[in-house]
């Protein structure tokens, strides 16, 4: 098994469980926000997954827009957001399962550091994507739990979702 094929295995499973997490918030408790003079709404917090495969979108062309990374707005209606998650989730799936490994392999220019770019394999950039939606997933349980809503398991048994 390649390294690209077990990128692509881990990212199936951890979309799965994200959609799971995701799928979980009331959409009545989009715009919940924890502590607003930091942190972002549930649903902006729901649209960083998306924003984050508009990089993994740049890492396959070559070029990461960063301006339709950060400054990406998600859907109005939470629903919406889940569908075009999805959605932009499958079309990404295919764009990466035809890189060649010679692409996979190459470098790009990706931030390094505070105001810093430096050349990184994009497989790397990747799988750093995949880390991040893993860390803001976590996040986004945390946010399920304070609006009442059930938090399933994730890699073990949850609270709401036990094993036994």
């Amino acid at each position: 098994m390649t390294e690209k094929e077990m990128y692509l295995n881990s990212w199936e499973r951890e979309f799965g469980t994200t959609l799971k997490i995701l799928r979980q918030l009331p959409a009545d408790k989009a715009d919940f926000n924890p502590a607003a003079e930091k942190a972002r709404s549930a649903k902006e917090l729901a649209g960083v997954f998306i924003a984050e495969l508009n990089v993994v979108d740049g890492v396959v062309k070559g070029q990461i827009d960063f301006g339709n990374t950060s400054g990406f707005k998600p859907p109005a209606a939470y629903p919406d957001l889940l569908k075009t998650f999805e959605t932009t989730y499958r079309s990404m799936v295919t764009k990466v399962k035809g890189m060649s490994e010679a692409d996979w392999n190459s470098t790009m220019q990706f931030p390094v550091g505070p105001k810093q770019m430096g050349q990184v394999r994009k497989g790397d950039i990747l799988w750093t994507m995949l880390m991040d939606s893993v860390h803001h997933r976590g996040q986004f349980s945390v946010y399920l739990r304070l609006v009442g809503a059930k938090v399933p398991s994730i890699y073990g048994p949850s609270a709401d979702e036990p094993w036994m």
